[in-house]
């Protein structure tokens, strides 16, 4: 497919993309939308003109909203199709290639939009799914001998957070205040945390609602999965290894997580699934699954402190994941949880094998041991007031691109 709009070979936003957000158009307007290049195209104003009247279900315009939420609901029958037509109008030669009124009227360069949050997210859940990452944190926290607990090869592990935190790229964060005991202290103090931390995850996003009592199989999952995002699940560490027994993270987590703006569709993954890690000891009958479930997605994280460049601080890749989304989806609802349309599950810290790998500043820095060195001459073994975080995820086969931008966060003084 080649694309009557020009972009760069390296954009995450190819043809092959079609991703789906929310923008303020002209400061006057929200709606839903798409991307190609540097373009954002509204949604709503295609439909109007008539561009989508032969898709089948597709009756009103759920693009004038607020998030995706009303369309992703309509199902995949209906969301492949309005993907699948806007890649055919996007193709050289195509009717709107030659509409200039509705290019004109429906098209966006990128800074001339404000992107927004894409979902409204009912329920949020955050799983514990790489083993390289929860390997690490049980050396350094628990015995190096027996670093995971029993469970953790048996069932993905997880926690329901809070939904409300839960911000779009570039929305500042406050530094959180709580509880904490440093070791040569006999009960604990209060303040701002002095160990702040992101966790490099993906997330995804369910586009059906389900009543009590039933489940979604690893073999139907994926027809519940609308698409994904990246995450940043920024942690407070010293105030979690203070609070986390016995119930787990509370007041370290939920101060605040970051989204990317774009939610790419499974669909637009699939030339990059690859096979998942082998599962020793083998999983229960419920958590089977066949087929490639794993996604070959790059993934990188930058620091920026307030008066230096980015500085590339860690390299790594979904496909670590030892627990797949049908997986964790499968155990989220074994038991009869319902789900409803805009819940979002991460997938928890994405590390591998490399030390260049890990995921949060918890492990390339091994706890503040081992600071990283700045460009800029500084050092970091946390996260500083005004440093900026990136996070950028994209797949890339066979000179086919697709990727998610970028999710980014400026970590600004507690009030």
């Amino acid at each position: 497919m080649k694309s009557f709009v020009d972009y760069s070979s390296n954009s995450d936003f190819s043809i092959h993309n079609i991703p789906f957000g929310v923008a303020v158009f002209n400061k006057e307007y929200i709606g839903c939308c798409t991307r190609i290049g540097d373009q954002v195209i509204d949604l709503a104003t295609l439909y109007d003109l008539g561009y989508f009247e032969d898709i089948e279900g597709l009756d009103d315009n759920v693009f004038e909203a607020y998030t995706i939420n009303e369309f992703i609901e309509l199902g995949k029958p209906v969301t492949n199709a309005v993907r699948t037509k806007i890649q055919t109008l996007l193709q050289e030669g195509s009717i709107l290639s030659k509409d200039q009124k509705t290019i004109e009227e429906a098209f966006y360069d990128l800074d001339k939009v404000k992107m927004m949050m894409p979902v409204h997210i009912p329920n949020y859940t955050d799983f514990y799914s790489s083993i390289e990452h929860a390997t690490n944190v049980g050396k350094m926290f628990r015995d190096p001998a027996n670093a995971l607990l029993p469970n953790w090869k048996h069932l993905p592990v997880g926690y329901h957070g809070r939904a409300s935190s839960i911000v779009v790229s570039g929305t500042e964060i406050n530094r959180p205040k709580g509880q904490t005991k440093p070791a040569d202290a006999d009960k604990p103090v209060f303040g701002p945390s002095k160990q702040l931390d992101f966790e490099l995850e993906m997330a995804f996003i369910i586009n059906k609602n389900t009543e009590m009592g039933e489940s979604i199989s690893t073999k139907d999952a994926e027809d519940a999965i609308f698409g994904m995002v990246v995450f940043n699940d920024w942690s407070a560490r010293d105030i979690q290894s203070w609070e986390y027994v016995p119930l787990g993270p509370f007041l370290a987590k939920n101060f605040g997580s970051s989204i990317s703006p774009w939610v790419v569709t499974l669909e637009a993954l699939e030339p990059f699934r690859t096979a998942s890690p082998t599962q020793d000891p083998e999983v229960l009958d419920y958590l089977k699954f066949e087929g490639d479930k794993n996604y070959d997605i790059n993934l990188e994280v930058y620091i920026q402190p307030e008066n230096g460049d980015q500085n590339l601080i860690c390299e790594s890749n979904y496909k670590h994941m030892y627990w797949n989304m049908t997986q964790q989806l499968a155990h989220h609802t074994v038991n009869g949880c319902n789900v409803e349309v805009g819940d979002m599950y991460a997938s928890g810290t994405i590390s591998g094998s490399d030390p260049k790998s890990f995921g949060s500043m918890l492990e390339l820095t091994w706890r503040g041991q081992n600071p990283l060195s700045l460009s800029n001459g500084e050092e970091r073994k946390f996260i500083e007031d005004n440093d900026t975080v990136t996070m950028k995820a994209w797949a890339e086969k066979d000179g086919v691109r697709v990727g998610f931008g970028e999710v980014s966060g400026k970590i600004i003084p507690a009030l």
